[in-house]
């Protein structure tokens, strides 16, 4: 296995994290060489595989993601964005591929990500929801701003961020089939008395609930008719092989930031 490369999880304890350090370890591949978790948690220095109750897997949960990307290949980070920030100057330093499945990131998060290594950012890491982007983008260009566009997103109680990197993904996409940007358009949390419709405007729903792994309506609405494109995800594992994807895929790429329609060929 020591031909194959090396992965760190980032955030290894949370949902994504765990899925990818089975999914890791189960694979012919890769190999798992690291687990990330912040500074005072209690899965530091023990082994990752008893932590999530099974077997050693002869990885030790670290805090120092320095040390831990020495050696490595890739990591696979999905964090929060001020994590996500310093783990992108440490992937560079270390020369490593950096996978960032990490939602809630603003421009500006965006901006301060360390440039020089190869960097994969994506909102949804799955075949299916970025085959979705792109038929956003296409319908949106062959219909007029008569055509109102609504981007509904469904996840779990816990998620933390809204709209969802998805959601907003899917928002992009269809304000670049239409020639705009999307923060002139974008309309998100209606409450109370709101006024009409602004004719052109990108609009936004979140819902939260239960254990919804994700649903992303895009509506197109004008009088008389109208196009619902849809993307249900039932098993988060499908992100988690997306990512795994990406980190094998980056091996090969130049220093350059890339995102998932890169990797898929799209």
């Amino acid at each position: 296995m020591a031909d194959v490369p090396g992965l760190v999880v980032t955030g290894a304890s949370g949902r994504m994290g765990q899925m990818l350090v089975r999914l890791i370890g189960a694979s012919d591949r890769a190999r798992l060489v690291g687990a990330v978790e912040r500074v005072g948690h209690d899965w530091v220095g023990r082994d990752i595989g008893v932590c999530m109750g099974g077997a050693p897997m002869g990885v030790l949960v670290t805090d120092d993601a320095g040390a831990a990307f020495q050696g490595a290949q890739a990591v696979i980070d999905f964090t929060a964005p001020a994590a996500t920030v310093a783990f992108s100057a440490l992937a560079v330093r270390a020369g490593i591929v950096h996978v960032i499945g990490t939602t809630g990131m603003e421009d500006a998060d965006i901006a301060a990500l360390t440039p020089g290594g190869v960097t994969i950012r994506a909102g949804n890491m799955s075949l299916g929801v970025n085959l979705l982007v792109q038929l956003t983008q296409r319908v949106a260009a062959a219909l007029d701003a008569d055509w109102d566009i609504e981007v509904v997103e469904a996840h779990h109680r816990m998620k933390v961020d809204a709209p969802s990197g998805t959601a907003l993904m899917l928002g992009q996409a269809a304000a670049a089939g239409r020639g705009v940007a999307l923060a002139d358009v974008r309309d998100s949390g209606r409450d109370g008395i709101t006024g009409a419709r602004v004719r052109g405007d990108i609009g936004f729903t979140a819902i939260r609930g239960g254990d919804i792994v994700g649903e992303h309506d895009v509506i197109f609405a004008t009088e008389g008719e109208r196009i619902i494109l849809r993307h249900l995800a039932t098993d988060r594992a499908i992100f988690a092989r997306g990512a795994l994807r990406a980190a094998l895929w980056g091996q090969s790429q130049p220093p350059g930031a890339y995102d998932m329609m890169d990797v898929l060929g799209l």
